[in-house]
Formats: structure tokens, sequence, C-alpha cells
């Protein structure tokens, strides 16, 4: 009888420790850009002579201010500013003062933005795993957005972090 109780014990803290529980705040994986997305990202910066770092993830960006207040995590609600454009030039979102849960944003913004600080501003360059993929972005009509496979550009201001 003992040894059922043990076993029956065992098998429900084991069982339980399957379960995680869902904060709501999104998850970061390990995603890394495929080779020939970063090496398109990469001839796209060369041949428009622009300087930004690369990420391990595959994305590049350039911090134009570090900000000097609280950094950014997955269950972090960020306050932004930003504008999002294709690399033809053309805007596809701007907003002022938008309120998000960083976790539920792409994962080019999960991965940048906690590189800055609240005040801070970054430009992300985004290949199109860590964006919109390859079935790109439509608005509630139905119409294209956001090519499928582009690279996206980004202009954010972290104005908050809480």
């Amino acid at each position: 009888m003992r040894g059922i109780l043990l076993c029956l014990l065992w098998l429900c803290v084991g069982f339980s420790a399957c379960f995680k529980k869902n904060n709501g705040c999104g998850t970061q994986d390990n995603t890394v850009a495929p080779n020939s997305e970063q090496l398109a990202l990469k001839a796209y910066l060369d041949s428009n002579s622009i300087s930004a770092t690369l990420n391990v993830s595959g994305f590049y960006y350039k911090i134009v201010s570090q900000g000097s207040g609280t950094t950014p995590n997955l269950c972090s609600h960020i306050t932004v500013s930003y504008k999002g454009q294709l690399t033809n030039g053309s805007v596809f979102d701007e907003e002022t003062a938008q309120i998000f849960t960083l976790g539920d944003l792409i994962d080019g913004w999960k991965k940048g933005l906690p590189l800055i600080e609240a005040g801070g501003e970054i430009r992300l360059y985004i290949p199109p795993s860590l964006g919109y993929g390859s079935n790109g972005l439509k608005d509630d009509s139905g119409n294209v957005v956001v090519p499928g496979n582009s690279i996206l550009i980004f202009d954010i201001d972290l104005l908050d972090v809480q």
C-alpha cells in the first residue's frame, strides 16, 4: 500500500512538472534568421551604405539613444512611438504612444527592444522570419500591407516600460 501511494505521489509530481503556467507574456525562442535572409539583409545594408550591428538572431540594429530607464522584458508593457517601412521606403505603419506587451510582438521587436532602456531609440532591420514571414501582413479588409518575405525597418522610440 505504501509503495502504491509513493508511486502515485511520484506520478503526480512528475506530471505537474510537465505543465507550464501561461503568464500571457509571449515566449522568447531561439529563432535565428536563415543564412539566405541574413545575406539579403546584409546586401541591402551594404548597397545603401548603412552601418548597423548584427545580432546573433540575424537582424541588424543601430542604437540611436540608449535611454536611461528600465530595460523591457517579454512581460513588460511598453509604450512606443514607431514607424515601420519597407526597403523601398514605403511606410506601412506609424503610431505615436502605443502600448503593447513586448511578448505579443514580432520576434525582431522581442529581441531588439531589450537592447535599449526606457527613453531610448533604436532602428531595427528585421529579416522576414523575425518579422511577418512568408505570409506578410494584411489589413482588416484583406489588403496586403506588407508583402510576404519582406525585410522590415523600424524606427522605435521606447517611451516607457512598466
